[in-house]
């Protein structure tokens, strides 16, 4: 599962200051498409002092994910994400055409290889984990 978590891990790290990303935009970088609660528990694990930038990654709602177990990291979340000069409307939102990060070419070059690597495992063995 480290692996798996560690490629969720790069791709949150290229996200940059004042931009966000979805779970699911975060997911398919690193070549698991559908896997967005797998991202989001990813993020779980990351401690404050951790270099990866978790608080850069919302739902697709554009809203900070509110949860009881993050004991008030979202309230946190969102003051890193306006400290970094990302708005929020009245309604808690962030207005995603405005900040959603739009990677570079070659973010979407490895994400494509991720994909293709783990199409042709699954092709060649339907049992084997794609992790």
């Amino acid at each position: 599962m480290s692996r798996t978590y560690d490629r969720i891990y790069d791709v949150v790290r290229q996200i940059p200051s004042g931009q966000v990303a979805t779970y699911g935009q975060v997911a398919e970088l690193a070549g698991l498409i559908g896997k967005s609660r797998l991202v989001g528990y990813a993020l779980y694990r990351v401690t404050i002092e951790a270099d990866i930038p978790w608080h850069r990654v919302i739902n697709a709602k554009g809203e900070v994910s509110h949860s009881p177990r993050r004991n008030g990291t979202d309230y946190l979340q969102r003051a890193l994400l306006e400290d970094e000069g990302i708005v929020f409307t009245p309604a808690g939102k962030i207005n995603l055409r405005q900040y959603r990060w739009q990677p570079p070419p070659d973010v979407l070059l490895a994400a494509m290889t991720l994909l293709q690597d783990a199409f042709n495992r699954a092709s060649l063995d339907p049992k084997e984990p794609l992790d």
